[in-house]
């Protein structure tokens, strides 16, 4: 069954200069779904949304984005989309409800639709008791429904979120996705860029970026089912010899500790991975626990960039949470 994709970009590339922010880019997104795109602040996320929603010229490349060609059509577009950047951009010193009524002006609603508008997204983001509150006292998960009420005020068909939920609690950021899939089921596409690991394996699709190229695109389950590294959880009396002795070894790709435990990338050249690890590591402690687990979504974004970024045996120790991308 053919799916109607909503964006369509070749060879997509933004430099700033000498800077190469986007590096001939291919994406074929379809209609209602989430799809995400992973990476740390400088992988060239927020300026690629900014080309698929016509706010930058690209330096080369063509863009599709809901049949209209991309920047020349970028006017007749911005009426079918919704933008939420990572920075909250209402205004401080409106109430809830006077923001949401300068935004559907903003959209050219008409005048009865405003009303009715707003009093439904007052409801579905449950910001009826906060209508009359100023804005720069909300809390950093109130604004962020605020902010996601706007965009979606003019109903769009497509919907671009630039890190949405930076700085706010991981209730919120729960919630926020619920409210995300509920606009998927009524018909809407959303790019969503994130650099947090959870966030990323709610995605319908998943492209993770590294310096401006995209170094993997799949569902987020395809590319957990084909890394190309066995996953290892090791638990030993001392974590910090264990470290040091699979440094040592160029068939470790990736180490990071979590608590008492290493979790380790091994090379699929290993024909009896566990086997081999057992022999590097049974001088150092003898009572060891070596046991095969299900890959991560981590654990794919550090195989996906590792070539690109290699690392001297001794700061193989990879810490890929979300501070780390901050």
């Amino acid at each position: 069954m053919n799916v109607e994709q909503v964006i369509q970009c070749r060879q997509l590339s933004r430099s700033f200069g000498s800077l190469q922010a986007v590096d001939h880019l291919n994406l074929s997104i379809p209609k209602q779904s989430i799809y995400g795109f992973l990476g740390p602040n400088g992988s060239g996320k927020s300026t690629t949304m900014r080309m698929l929603c016509g706010l930058l010229t690209p330096s080369s490349g063509q863009v599709e984005v809901l049949g209209l060609e991309i920047p020349r059509q970028a006017e007749q577009l911005k009426h079918q989309i919704g933008y939420m950047a990572q920075k909250f951009a209402l205004y401080d010193d409106l109430t809830v409800a006077e923001n949401l009524s300068f935004m559907a002006k903003a959209y050219n609603l008409p005048g009865k639709t405003q009303a009715q508008r707003i009093a439904e997204t007052l409801s579905r983001y449950a910001l009826q008791p906060l209508q009359k509150q100023m804005t720069g006292t909300l809390s950093g998960g109130q604004k962020q429904r605020l902010s996601l009420a706007a965009a979606t005020l003019h109903k769009p068909k497509l919907l671009f979120l630039d890190e949405p939920t930076s700085g706010v609690d991981p209730q919120s950021r729960r919630n926020f996705w619920e409210s995300l899939f509920e606009l998927v089921n009524d018909g809407v596409t959303i790019l969503v860029s994130t650099h947090y690991m959870d966030e990323a394996e709610r995605c319908h699709g998943l492209a993770i970026l590294d310096h401006g190229v995209k170094v993997a695109d799949e569902s987020p389950a395809n590319l957990i089912a084909q890394i190309d590294a066995s996953v290892f959880q090791i638990e030993g009396t001392s974590i910090m010899p264990l470290k040091h002795q699979l440094a040592t070894s160029p068939e470790v790709l990736s180490m990071m500790q979590l608590g008492e435990r290493l979790r380790v990338l091994l090379s699929k050249k290993i024909a009896n991975p566990q086997d081999y690890l057992q022999r590097l590591l049974a001088p150092i402690d003898q009572s060891l626990r070596i046991t095969p687990i299900t890959a991560s979504i981590e654990d794919v974004f550090v195989m996906a960039t590792l070539h690109r970024q290699p690392m001297p045996p001794a700061e193989k120790s990879v810490t890929t949470n979300a501070s780390h991308f901050q």
